[in-house]
């Protein structure tokens, strides 16, 4: 009877050890690990971001056919809709901060994101059922498109008055990957 009691209790202990181990470890990001990580995966979202749109830019007047540039600016959006997808993924990744309101500054940015990448996609997909056979139409068409993908980007910023944190302000404004 005692042997079994002294192996029941063995292996409760494992268990418990385990859990506090578990939990222990459960515990997100210090502020200045989240933020360097953040800062790690919007920095070259921005950049493809601003590639981007400059390459955008530059088809809206280059001279091309209706259907080059449907094929060019379809492209274009795609890569701005995995490229922020990316980013939104890599800020999963990082965690959730270990300061106040951490779950909801970390699901604030990613919300952030996912809004971005819906917009682009929602040109892309819009572009793409453009008819190519008169320019006219064609380039008002990408007009309205781009007209609502930059309201919807603007609309996705992330509010930041509901999402205030010390440690984490401090920690971007420190941490070098954020430079």
């Amino acid at each position: 009877m005692r042997t079994r009691r002294a192996a029941t209790a063995g292996k409760l202990t494992v268990v418990l050890a385990t859990l506090v181990l578990v939990v222990a470890g459960c515990g997100g990001p210090s502020p200045q690990a989240w933020a360097a990580s953040v800062c790690q995966a919007l920095s070259p979202w921005r950049a493809e971001i601003n590639k981007l749109t400059s390459s955008t830019q530059q088809q809206m007047t280059a001279q091309t056919t209706p259907a080059q540039a449907k094929e060019n600016l379809v492209r274009l959006f795609a890569g701005a809709e995995q490229a922020s997808e990316t980013a939104r993924r890599k800020v999963e990744e990082a965690g959730v901060p270990e300061t106040d309101h951490g779950k909801e500054i970390s699901a604030g940015f990613r919300a952030s994101l996912s809004k971005v990448r819906d917009a682009y996609g929602r040109a892309r997909d819009t572009i793409d059922r453009l008819d190519t056979a008169q320019a006219g139409p064609f380039y008002d068409g990408v007009r309205a498109a781009v007209d609502t993908l930059n309201k919807e980007y603007d609309a996705s910023a992330l509010d930041t008055s509901r999402l205030n944190s010390p440690e984490l302000k401090e920690a971007f404004d420190e941490v070098p990957e954020c430079r």
